[in-house]
């Protein structure tokens, strides 16, 4: 398992952040975020959205828990907030097998959901807009991924 911190000090930065990892991404890849409301995982994921040259504007899904945006590759944002104690099938498994990135918000709620390889990002608020990031990537594609953020 490969670890790596970094810190961003404005929304700029944080969406910088984002594109970077949208365009070092490959299909097929799950990207989980977790931290409190307003850590900036929605933020995060808009950058990643834009390094996949998605167009549209994203949003949170919080109220529709998936929503599908096209890019060079199609992204799955889900949010699992509202997913805690779920036991249901509700699809998911077959998204990530599609070629896509599959962003999951709020990822401890959906356990049975999480693949064993995949990269986890904790966000942390700091001062002001600063946020500091913590990445754990479990896999050989994902440890692969943290190089070339650095």
């Amino acid at each position: 398992m490969k670890n790596l911190c970094l810190q961003t000090n404005t929304v700029e930065e944080t969406h910088a952040l984002g594109r970077k990892i949208g365009s070092a991404v490959r299909g097929n890849m799950v990207i989980l975020l977790d931290g409190d409301l307003g850590a900036g995982k929605t933020t995060l994921t808009q950058g990643i959205a834009q390094g996949l040259g998605v167009k549209r504007n994203v949003t949170s899904p919080t109220f529709t828990i998936l929503k599908v945006y096209k890019g060079r590759m199609p992204l799955y944002h889900i949010d699992a907030y509202r997913l805690e104690g779920i036991s249901q099938d509700l699809g998911f498994e077959e998204l990530m097998e599609d070629n896509g990135l599959t962003v999951i918000e709020w990822s401890q709620f959906v356990p049975d959901l999480v693949p064993e390889e995949n990269l986890k990002i904790s966000i942390r608020l700091g001062n002001e807009d600063s946020r500091m990031f913590e990445m754990s990537a479990s896999g050989a594609a994902y440890e692969q991924l943290l190089e070339e953020l650095v």
